[in-house]
C-alpha cells in the first residue's frame, strides 16, 4: 500500500516539475502532536511515530527520525520503499544536507508552505537558489492523492476558570503587550496552539490529547482577534473572550491578513519563525520588519503560578491513587488470568477515570512487556498485544489531565523473579533518577548543567539513552512543554535550555534499553522551588510532586549509598502518607510493604 502511494506522490511531482518533496510531521501550527487530518507523513511512510520527516525523489525515498524510533522505525518501513536515516548516528547527513546532495540544478523543492515553519523554508529557499531553483508551497500533493482524508478536527472549546488557571485572560494579555512594547513590535502573531490556549484560558480537543483548538491569534496595541473554527465557539466561550476584548474570525482567514499584510507597512511583527509556517511568513514579511524571536508566552506558562502549584500537587495526589490502585491490581492478577499489555492500559485508563475532574489521558499510555519496552514510544495495539506473564519487566509510561493539571509517569514493574543483571540496569536507572531530584543548586542553572547527574550512573557502565533527560509539563496541555529540560548537549530543534526557575515543572526520566531484551525507565515529575540564599547566591533545589511507589522487588539495595537510600525511604514515606487516606485497608496494607525502607 505505501509503495501505491510513493507512486501516486512521485507522479504529482512530475506535474508540477518537483525535484525533491518534503513531507514534515507537522500541522499548521508546527504542533509535536498532530490531529489524524495532519498525518500525511505516516499515510505516506507507514511510520506511525511523533517525530520523522519524509524526503522523496524520484528514486529515492527516506525518513529521517530520532533515537527514540529507530527500532519502531525499522520494523514499520519494511517494504514501503523508504530507508531509515537515523538522525544524529556517525555519518547521517541532516535533512538540510540531504537535500542539497540530491537536488539537481534548477531543480525545485516542494512542501506545502502550510506544515513546515519559517526558518526550516527559509533554508530550503536558500538551497533551491543555490541551484538555480525555486521553492513550490503553495499545493499540498499528499492532499492530492490522499482518498478519504480524514476531516480537520472542530471541536467545542471550553473555559478554564480562574480558580484553575490562577491568572485572567485580561491579565495575561496585558502582560504580552507590555513585552511586545518592550520589543519594539506593533504585532503579535501567534501560532502555537499552547500558548493560544494559555493566553485566552481556552481548552478544546482538536489534537488527541492535547486539550487545544486549532487557531491563530493576532495581537495589537488595542487589538486581539482569534482566528478559530466557528463550531469551537459555544456560548461560554464567545462571553468570555468578548469580556477580555478578543474578537474572532474564520480559522482560514489568517491567510488572508497575511497576504493584507505583505502589501501594507503595518510597522513590526514579532512572531517566531521556528514556529510560524512559511506560508505565513514569507507574506508578511513583504512589507514589515519582523523581529524573530520566541513567544514571550513561552516562558511565562512554564512558571506555574501559585494556583496552577497548588493545583498540580491535587492532580498528583489523584494520579497517584489511580496509579498505586492499577499496581495494586496488576500484582494481583498477572499469572492468574490471561492479561495483555493492552488489558494493562486499559485498567488503568479505568482508575483514572474514576478520578474526580478527571479530563483525559494525557497522551496514548504506553505499555510494554520485555523487549518491546526497548522501543520508546511503542504503541501496543489491542490485537497484537503481548501477553504477561509473572516473570520480567512491564514498563508503562501513562499520565493523565485533570482540572489540576497534567501529569506524566513511567513505572517499571516487576512481574516476577528478575535475573541479578536485569535488577542491576533496575537500579542503576534508580539512582540516576533520585541523584537528579535531590539536586541543589545555584539559580543560573540550565538542565544541561544538571543533566550529568542522572546520566552518570549509567555513563559508569558504559549505558545511555538516545534522548533528554526530562521535559517540562504544561498545565492542562502539552505533556512536552518548552523552553526548560534536562539534556546532556544542545540540540539545535529541541528549545529546552532555558534557565531553571521556581515555579517549572519537570520530568525526571533516565532509562536503558537493550533492543531485543528489555527497557527500564523511572519518571517523576519534579518542581523547582527555592532553596536557601547565601553569600554565593540563590540556591534552588526540587520537589518531587509524582507520587507513586518504586517497585522495591527489582531494586538492590546493596549498590545505594547512604544518602540515595535515605531520599529513597523518605519520598516513600511521602508517597505512603499522601495516598493512604484514599485507599482501601487492603489497598493501604500492600502499599505500606511497598513503602517499606531499604
Amino acid at each position: 500500500m505505501t509503495d501505491e502511494r510513493l507512486r501516486a506522490l512521485r507522479e504529482k511531482m512530475a506535474e508540477h516539475f518537483i525535484a525533491v518533496y518534503i513531507v514534515p510531521t507537522a500541522d499548521y501550527h508546527e504542533s509535536e502532536y498532530v490531529g489524524d487530518h495532519f498525518k500525511a507523513r505516516a499515510w505516506l511512510t507507514g511510520f506511525t511515530g511523533s517525530a520523522g520527516t519524509a524526503v522523496v525523489t524520484s528514486d529515492q525515498a527516506v525518513l529521517f527520525t530520532d533515537g527514540r524510533y529507530f527500532i519502531q522505525a525499522e520494523k514499520e518501513l519494511e517494504g514501503s520503499g523508504f530507508s531509515l536515516m537515523r538522525i544524529g548516528d556517525p555519518g547521517v547527513p541532516t535533512i538540510f544536507e540531504y537535500v542539497r546532495s540530491v537536488l539537481p540544478d534548477e531543480g525545485v523543492i516542494g512542501f506545502d508552505g502550510r506544515v513546515v515553519n519559517a526558518a526550516d523554508g527559509e533554508r530550503f529557499r536558500t538551497l533551491a537558489e543555490e541551484r538555480g531553483g525555486a521553492l513550490s508551497v503553495s499545493e499540498d500533493l499528499l492532499d492530492e492523492i490522499w482518498e478519504e482524508r480524514p476531516e480537520r478536527s472542530r471541536t467545542r472549546a471550553w473555559v478554564l476558570k480562574e480558580e484553575y488557571a490562577g491568572e485572567s485572560t485580561a491579565s495575561k494579555i496585558a502582560r504580552v503587550r507590555k513585552e511586545m512594547k518592550e520589543r519594539g513590535a506593533a504585532i503579535h502573531i501567534l501560532t502555537t496552539l499552547d500558548d493560544i490556549a494559555w493566553i485566552l484560558n481556552i481548552r478544546a480537543n482538536d489534537v488527541r490529547h492535547c486539550p487545544v483548538a486549532l487557531s491563530y491569534l493576532m495581537l495589537t496595541e488595542k487589538g486581539c482577534v482569534l482566528y478559530i473554527s466557528g463550531a469551537a465557539l459555544t456560548e461560554e466561550v464567545k462571553k468570555h473572550l468578548s469580556a477580555n476584548r478578543v474578537s474572532t474570525a474564520p480559522y482560514e482567514d489568517i491567510y488572508k491578513i497575511a497576504d493584507m499584510l505583505s502589501e501594507k507597512h503595518m510597522g513590526t511583527v514579532l512572531l517566531d519563525k521556528k514556529k510560524v509556517n512559511y506560508r505565513i511568513v514569507s507574506a508578511v514579511s513583504g512589507a514589515n520588519e519582523i523581529i524573530d524571536q520566541p513567544n514571550p508566552t513561552v516562558l511565562m506558562k512554564a512558571v506555574k503560578n501559585g494556583t496552577e502549584v497548588k493545583n498540580i500537587r491535587t492532580a498528583h495526589r489523584k494520579d497517584g491513587v489511580a496509579m498505586v490502585r492499577w499496581l495494586y491490581w496488576l500484582k494481583n492478577t498477572v499469572g492468574k488470568e490471561p492479561l495483555t499489555e493492552y488489558d494493562a492500559a486499559e485498567k488503568l485508563a479505568e482508575f483514572r477515570k474514576m478520578q474526580e475532574g478527571f479530563l483525559d489521558l494525557s497522551f496514548d499510555t504506553i505499555p510494554a512487556y520485555r523487549e518491546n519496552a526497548a522501543m520508546m514510544h511503542y504503541h501496543a495495539e489491542k490485537e497484537t498485544a503481548a501477553e504477561l506473564q509473572p516473570e520480567h519487566f512491564l514498563l508503562v509510561d501513562s499520565g493523565g489531565h485533570y482540572l489540576e493539571g497534567s501529569t506524566d509517569i513511567t513505572r517499571t514493574v516487576a512481574l516476577g523473579p528478575l535475573s541479578q543483571k536485569e535488577k542491576r540496569l533496575f537500579t542503576t536507572v534508580l539512582r540516576a533518577n533520585l541523584n537528579l531530584a535531590a539536586a541543589k543548586f545555584l539559580s543560573g542553572c540550565t538542565g544541561q548543567n544538571l543533566d550529568i547527574l542522572a546520566r552518570g550512573p549509567l555513563w559508569e557502565l558504559g549505558l545511555d539513552y538516545r534522548c533528554g533527560t526530562g521535559h517540562g509539563i504544561g498545565y492542562i496541555l502539552n505533556v512536552h512543554e518548552a523552553p526548560n529540560g534536562f539534556r546532556w548537549k544542545k540540540v539545535a530543534e529541541r528549545n529546552d535550555s532555558a534557565v531553571l526557575q521556581p515555579g517549572m515543572v519537570t520530568t525526571d526520566e533516565p532509562g536503558v534499553y537493550i533492543e531485543g531484551e528489555l527497557g527500564i525507565r523511572t519518571e517523576n515529575e519534579l518542581l523547582c522551588v527555592l532553596a536557601e540564599e547565601n553569600e554565593y547566591g540563590q540556591f534552588l533545589e526540587f520537589e518531587c510532586v509524582t507520587l507513586c511507589p518504586i517497585d522495591l522487588a527489582a531494586v538492590d539495595a546493596s549498590m545505594l549509598s547512604a544518602r540515595e537510600k535515605e531520599f529513597l525511604n523518605t519520598y516513600h514515606e511521602k508517597v505512603y502518607q499522601e495516598l493512604s487516606p484514599y485507599l482501601s485497608k487492603e489497598e493501604q496494607l500492600w502499599l505500606r510493604y511497598e513503602t517499606r525502607e531499604v
